[in-house]
């Protein structure tokens, strides 16, 4: 099944981008620690780092790919790459412009992300000079992200899925220069890493851009048209960007709430990288390649195989989500304390790290389902009703962001998060069954439950050998006990899930093993 190996490709240069980005933010947390240098650097790419993900990368792909698809199947070849470079001019016209604003109002895009900073005034104006260094990221990341959807489009993932890989390449060798300088401790490494950032987006613009060149798809950058596609492709792009934005004012309420406690900034931020791991391998490769597998399918007329992709999409990410998140709910210390409990990163930030984590891990399947749901609506060119279901998730999770950060303190924050997803996942289900357009098939709820069996026979199992391994993970023992601990943990762990889960049906590894090489 091609979606399979759309989503093994995807999700196997995650992985590559995602062991990078670890090394990277191992070194930030031996360089930087929970310091004001790395809770200025985390705030200032948040802000690049939200805005494309608004623009560029959810909006923009939510409206561009089905259209595409539809000039691709009904005007043919020349007509649909005619479309592709209007709306890189459009895109483009407007980034520019949104950029040059942002770098003005950088001071107040720091006042609204971290208001706790304010009372540091050294610490304000680092994150507003590196806010300004690495705005131009989002630019970049743009024609990036329309690069990208082209080349998704025609069933080509590899260069555009392994791009996001060159912004870690970059950043580690900052780090490895600042190590050799001796400059960890100054402001001069919050500015060589913000430099890094936009260096990085320019490197993944050539990469796309000469993977669109081979595949014939050259295009050249002209003067903007008000044309009817560019008015249908912003009229679908605008609740794409309003559903994006409350997703991304999810994370800036986080942020908001983690800054009027010290080091709170950076523990969310490690905590997350974590959790984005099993989020980017599964549902950011779903999302990726189902968009358009089904606007394809859906174009086609072939009602049969728009079901099918629909099933095995949810099926794949519910098989390596919900393991992954009892996993990382058991072992969150232990991994914290592996990965990170070195340098300038205490004891005391592990752990706290390792609470937020287990926090996340609470709404990860539901991060997943939303990813694997949202493009059955955007390939059938509705984006205003995950725009509406986002807007009820993100009013949660700010009442319950302030709420549960009162009463549980940080891991609060996370857990607000964790919510708010589930409630965003139970919205988008409960709209497409009303409408018919999703149905769960007899495969899909047999899997389900040897899931949910097998990962909780795995949830014992850690539980019994993290008491036995627990002194191990303490970095008095050395990198090497600590780091054969935490894999033979999650090497048990993953034994016991597959044993269970192919003994119940729920994973066929000789079957998906051909269907993923295309045999």
């Amino acid at each position: 099944m091609k979606l399979y190996r759309g989503f093994a490709t995807v999700g196997g240069m995650t992985v590559v981008s995602r062991v990078l980005g670890f090394v990277r933010d191992i070194l930030i947390a031996a360089v930087l620690g929970a310091s004001a240098i790395s809770d200025a650097f985390f705030v200032a790419i948040r802000v690049p780092n939200m805005f494309r993900r608004i623009f560029a990368e959810g909006a923009f792909n939510a409206a561009f790919v089905p259209l595409y698809a539809k000039h691709l199947h009904e005007d043919g070849e020349t007509a649909a790459r005619a479309f592709a470079a209007r709306a890189l001019a459009g895109l483009t016209a407007v980034l520019v412009a949104f950029v040059v604003l942002a770098e003005i109002a950088a001071p107040w895009l720091v006042m609204l992300l971290a208001p706790g900073f304010a009372g540091d005034p050294d610490k304000f104006r680092l994150t507003v000079m590196l806010v300004r260094i690495a705005m131009p990221y989002l630019l970049f990341m743009s024609w990036v992200a329309l690069y990208t959807g082209l080349l998704n489009s025609l069933g080509k993932f590899a260069a555009a899925a392994f791009a996001p890989s060159l912004l870690n390449v970059v950043l580690i060798a900052v780090l490895l220069g600042l190590v050799a300088t001796g400059s960890g401790e100054h402001t001069a490494a919050g500015v060589a890493l913000a430099w890094g950032v936009a260096i990085s987006g320019l490197l993944q613009v050539a990469v796309v851009a000469f993977a669109a060149l081979r595949a014939g798809l050259r295009l050249k950058l002209e003067r903007p048209q008000w044309t009817s596609d560019m008015k249908r492709l912003l009229r679908l792009a605008v609740p794409g960007i309003i559903a994006g934005g409350m997703a991304q004012i999810s994370i800036v309420i986080a942020t908001i709430v983690a800054s009027l406690e010290d080091r709170v900034v950076s523990w969310l931020y490690y905590a997350d990288r974590i959790f984005q791991l099993p989020l980017g391998l599964i549902g950011v490769a779903v999302g990726v390649v189902l968009l358009p597998d089904l606007s394809h399918k859906l174009r086609s007329g072939d009602r049969a195989a728009v079901v099918e992709s629909e099933n095995r999409a949810l099926e794949f990410s519910l098989l390596l989500t919900v393991p992954a998140a009892v996993a990382l709910y058991l072992s969150a210390e232990p991994i914290m304390r592996v990965l990170f409990e070195r340098g300038a990163f205490t004891t005391i930030d592990a752990r706290a790290s390792a609470g937020m984590l287990s926090a996340l891990s609470l709404g990860l399947p539901a991060f997943v389902v939303v990813k694997s749901l949202q493009p059955s609506f955007f390939a059938r060119e509705d984006t205003k009703t995950p725009m509406l279901y986002s807007g009820i998730a993100l009013a949660a999770n700010a009442v319950l962001s302030i709420v549960l950060f009162t009463l549980l303190g940080a891991p609060g924050i996370a857990l607000a998060t964790s919510l708010s997803g589930w409630l965003n996942a139970g919205l988008l289900a409960w709209a497409l069954r009303g409408r018919g357009e999703f149905i769960l098939d007899g495969q899909f709820r047999r899997s389900f439950w040897g899931i949910v069996i097998a990962s909780a026979v795995m949830g014992l199992g850690l539980w019994g050998l993290m008491a036995l391994l627990h002194p191990y993970f303490d970095p008095a023992y050395g990198l090497l006990v600590q780091i054969a601990a935490l894999a033979l943990l999650i090497g048990v762990g993953i034994s016991i899930y597959f044993a269970i889960a192919t003994a119940a049906g729920s994973l066929k590894p000789r079957t998906l093993l051909k269907e993923l090489i295309g045999r």
